[in-house]
């Protein structure tokens, strides 16, 4: 005998990141909505971005300020990026979708968005924005407009990495995730839940998902979802047996992901016959290492070049955070490269690393020494015996990125070649020499931004079986999608674009159906 429901819905959602964004939208045309989220606070890894950026090529907000951009262009720079890995209808109908999605938020008042320029991430590929005028991100957001719920919200890092208080104001992806909860909680016939984690997936005798088991606070919980579950909980980076299991580089404690991203709405999904891909795959991103051991995501650097175990300079440090962490970790599978890598830098801002934005603030300057990972030296030589590379190796290498800054461009690894390589430099070429002693070292390692392989969806984020058939009543989005990106990294804002695209196309595809 079945066991009774506890609670009937038309919609689940499973996850509050960009999940969010289909409870809204369905909760908005009239569907019942119940939001679930593993953890305390509501936003997963979305809630952690800085910016809270979303890449939707021609979008409202840079229609509005006379972009010239279109969708065709925008989708031959996408594909050409991307390839044939991944569905080709797939890729079309998140570069079409994203700009209706941002029409269809406007026209309510809680939803605001602004234009961020934010150069795209392949600037020699033909039809990139070197502008960036396909990335906006929400308007800041006063916590206290969330009434009860103003300290739900998940992050900043700061707040779960070193016991900061949160600020008041929601910026970034806090502010997106807080907008979108400001929106729904106003439908009396949306319910949220913390603390509620899925335990399973429950389908009728025909195979269609008809609802959901979860635990919350230790108690199990039955929802009937009379037309669909959206899966939107995250990758599965905060599994260590996951990650070894499909092969996925790094450690559990080197990922930026939300606590609640264990896998368990991939493994539930599995269980019932669904298609997966990119299962080997993540966001991946250089790392500045912290005196707890842990590795932080980190951009934004305005000096310094980054040398392996040899002391050789080996990559363009001013590549998008993606493009330079595969290629640690391409030279790592080779066997050319050893963890720590280190950048050195010179003491013209000081012996803090000149890195702008560490996701996760920096200590004090004794905790990263005392931890040695930080090192300085009035030579250069002095320096290498300190990291463990070999001095005149390292100094032959300083001075030959010396002269390139010198020449006015790097021959060795096109520093400053595409537009991104500068936006952190006000459009100057980023090339800073190393010449003013003492010299510095700090250690890095690879981060992520979590895991980006998952179950496979058509364009409605219905999730497909193993021959290609849409699994009735399930749906997927976020990094429990299998990337429509696929092993690349178009632009900024793309996964959290994509989830709140395919989250909002899973509820219009729910609102459709008829309930079972």
């Amino acid at each position: 005998m079945t066991a009774p429901f506890d609670q009937e819905v038309d919609v689940a959602v499973v996850g509050s990141g960009g999940g969010i964004a289909g409870a809204y939208t369905a909760a908005r045309e009239g569907l019942s909505v119940a939001l679930l989220e593993a953890t305390d606070r509501f936003g997963g890894t979305t809630a952690y971005s800085g910016g809270g950026g979303m890449w939707f090529p021609c979008n409202p907000v840079a229609r509005r300020g006379g972009v010239d951009d279109t969708q065709e262009a925008a989708f031959d720079y996408f594909h050409r990026v991307v390839g044939d890995r991944t569905p080709v209808e797939l890729q079309r109908a998140y570069i079409e979708g994203g700009a209706s999605a941002i029409e269809y938020f406007e026209t309510d008042d809680d939803l605001e968005f602004a234009e961020l320029p934010w150069p795209d991430y392949y600037g020699a590929v033909p039809n990139a924005r070197a502008d960036g005028r396909r990335h906006l991100v929400p308007t800041p957001l006063p916590g206290a407009e969330l009434g009860p719920l103003s300290d739900s919200v998940r992050g900043p890092l700061d707040v779960d990495r070193l016991g900061a208080s949160p600020p008041e104001l929601l910026t970034g992806g806090r502010a997106l995730v807080g907008r979108f909860l400001k929106a729904l909680t106003r439908y009396p016939h949306a319910s949220t839940y913390r603390n509620t984690a899925l335990v399973d997936l429950i389908a009728d005798a025909d195979g269609a998902v008809i609802g959901l088991v979860a635990e919350r606070d230790g108690n199990p919980l039955r929802i009937r979802a009379r037309r669909g579950v959206l899966l939107a909980a995250g990758g599965f980076e905060q599994n260590s047996s996951m990650r070894d299991q499909w092969g996925v580089p790094g450690r559990v404690a080197d990922t930026m992901g939300c606590p609640g991203n264990t896998g368990a709405a991939h493994a539930a999904a599995m269980k019932l016959g669904a298609d997966i891909d990119l299962m080997d795959q993540a966001w991946w991103s250089p790392g500045l290492t912290h005196p707890d051991g842990r590795c932080a995501f980190a951009l934004w650097f305005t000096g310094g070049i980054f040398v392996n175990q040899d002391g050789r300079r080996f990559v363009n440090e001013s590549a998008p955070y993606d493009r330079l962490g595969r290629e640690v970790l391409r030279q790592i599978s080779a066997g050319a490269m050893t963890l720590p890598f280190w950048m050195v830098y010179d003491n013209r801002e000081g012996e803090v690393p000149p890195v702008k934005a560490t996701n996760v603030s920096m200590v004090d300057t004794g905790a990263y020494q005392n931890a040695r990972l930080w090192h300085s030296a009035d030579t250069l030589e002095e320096l290498a015996q300190l990291i463990g590379v070999d001095p005149p190796t390292l100094r032959e290498t300083v001075s030959r990125f010396n002269s390139l800054v010198v020449a006015g461009h790097d021959l060795d690894f096109g520093r400053g070649d595409e537009p991104y390589d500068r936006a952190f430099s006000a459009g100057r070429l980023p090339l800073v020499p190393i010449d003013v002693a003492p010299f510095h070292a700090a250690a890095f390692g690879v981060s992520d931004l979590g895991t980006k392989g998952g179950l496979r969806t058509d364009t409605r984020a219905r999730v497909l079986n193993r021959s290609g058939t849409a699994i009735p009543g399930l749906y997927a989005s976020g990094n429990t999608m299998a990337a429509v990106s696929g092993t690349t990294y178009p632009g900024g804002g793309n996964p959290i674009g994509a989830s709140v695209l395919f989250s909002h196309l899973a509820a219009l595809d729910m609102i459709r159906r008829d309930p079972t």
